[in-house]
């Protein structure tokens, strides 16, 4: 299959800190061969179908080994990532 984007956001439920789950699901993420871009809200990551869906699934189980998590995902063959985008910007701009 074709390179593929998905954009999504992980929610810790009753947990005391939320910090944990979220840096380990963006760990796993960092450790696969994807591009990666974790934002405030949500995480963009792009790279191959098989090793996206496969990332997910670690993510979300490392996540989850932390306690109760909602993770939504939104994932596209035909949203165009430009390469900028993964690229830390030094003028301020968005």
């Amino acid at each position: 299959m074709s390179e593929i984007a998905a954009q999504l956001s992980l929610y810790p439920l009753g947990q005391d800190h939320l910090g944990p789950a979220i840096r380990q699901a963006v760990a796993v993420l960092e450790s696969h061969a994807l591009r990666v871009q974790p934002n405030e809200m949500s995480t963009v990551i792009v790279g191959e179908a098989t090793e996206v869906f496969e990332a997910l699934r670690e993510a979300f189980t490392g996540a989850a080994a932390h306690g109760p998590v909602v993770l939504t995902v939104t994932i596209s063959n035909a949203c165009p990532v430009p390469s900028s985008s993964f690229e830390q910007r030094t003028d301020g701009s968005e």
